[in-house]
């Protein structure tokens, strides 16, 4: 499905169609036969605030996934977790990391002064990176708290949680290094330097008026989540809508319109099946970025749901959109439905639970228990 020209949006894409463009893009419609990192890539990071819960996402969206594929990833230094897209933990790879670091750095300054503006007031903001970054310097791993108290005499008035929440999640570009995010490791947050964890430093800010970064993010998001609004952009980075940088790309893009009318942006080439096109049952994660990716989520998620995208519950997805959530429950993987299930959907929702079951229990569980239909 095309629109007529690039730069006259008359075609109107309806909420199917958008869900399975969606569909297709992470990798949902199908399994895909991609090497781990490359589908770290592809996704533009994974949401992974939640340290086990990118397991869960990649084995929905990749055939023959194993754990021990992105666990090693993580020691070997191939991805890293790291505050980044809406100052939330991402899973990247060190090359994204390393590129789109700077670019989002007054956002993150700006995100945690929305939340501790009033104890960080009289703070120079220059003057605590450069005390975090001499206390880091020495690449001894350290927890927020331990870091904060290394500054706090400088700041007593702001408080420990803001002035490390300030350094670890914006003025100073750090990793959660492993175990932190391993399969089944339990273990908490230390903080390294992203440059030293690397062995390299990250890419410095661009003076290119047009955002050759951003021009970047918007090719990689289109990729992934398009057909999109610049709102939804947005929604997914935290950057202010990258104007300039979908400026610069306008030409090279094509544009629909959808059922409300906003402006959608595509990339030319990417897939956009068929509105009928079948869709497998999907087990999503916590916080998985398919729903989170948008500021408009009714392709995937009706409204009287969306609060379960920002609650962190795990998701079913029947026939491509939230119509169920699911949980582990003593080694059960527990299934309640949002609506009523024909018997094939039922069917199909208990198929893929057993599967899951066996993934997240190494073959060793087959219980599933799927509810009934709400009162």
């Amino acid at each position: 499905m095309t629109p007529t020209s690039r730069t006259t949006p008359r075609t109107v894409l309806g909420t199917r169609a958008l869900n399975r463009a969606t569909l297709a893009r992470q990798l949902l419609l199908d399994r895909a036969r991609l090497p781990v990192l490359d589908a770290v890539a592809h996704l533009g990071g994974i949401q992974a605030q939640e340290p086990q819960e990118p397991f869960a996402g990649l084995w929905s969206r990749l055939d023959a996934f194993t754990p021990a594929a992105l666990s090693d990833l993580l020691t070997e230094r191939h991805v890293v977790r790291t505050h980044l897209m809406r100052r939330t933990v991402h899973l990247v790879t060190a090359d994204d990391a390393v590129a789109w670091r700077s670019r989002h750095t007054a956002m993150l300054r700006q995100r945690v002064l929305g939340t501790y503006r009033r104890e960080l007031d009289g703070v120079d903001l220059n003057e605590l990176a450069a005390a975090g970054l001499a206390v880091m310097s020495d690449d001894e791993p350290r927890s927020m708290s331990e870091l904060a108290r290394a500054v706090a005499a400088r700041w007593p008035a702001a408080g420990a949680r803001p002035l490390g929440e300030m350094l670890v999640a914006a003025l100073l570009p750090t990793v959660q290094m492993p175990p932190r995010g391993v399969w089944r490791t339990r273990a908490g947050v230390r903080n390294v330097l992203l440059s030293s964890w690397l062995g390299r430093e990250i890419d410095p800010p661009s003076d290119d008026p047009s955002d050759p970064v951003g021009q970047a993010l918007v090719r990689r998001y289109l990729a992934t989540f398009g057909p999109a609004a610049s709102a939804d952009l947005r929604a997914w980075c935290g950057l202010a809508g990258l104007p300039a940088a979908v400026a610069a790309l306008r030409d090279e893009l094509v544009v629909f319109r959808d059922e409300r009318g906003r402006e959608l942006l595509d990339l030319p080439d990417a897939p956009r099946p068929d509105p009928g096109t079948p869709a497998p049952v999907r087990f999503l994660p916590a916080f998985d970025n398919a729903i989170l990716g948008y500021h408009d989520r009714g392709r995937i998620i009706d409204d009287a749901h969306r609060g379960l995208s920002v609650a962190g519950a795990r998701v079913v997805l029947v026939d491509g959109r939230v119509a169920a959530t699911w949980d582990v429950e003593d080694g059960t993987v527990a299934v309640t439905p949002l609506r009523a299930f024909s018997r094939g959907e039922r069917d199909d929702v208990g198929e893929e639970a057993l599967a899951l079951a066996a993934f997240l229990s190494d073959g060793e569980s087959q219980r599933v228990r799927v509810a009934g239909a709400p009162g």
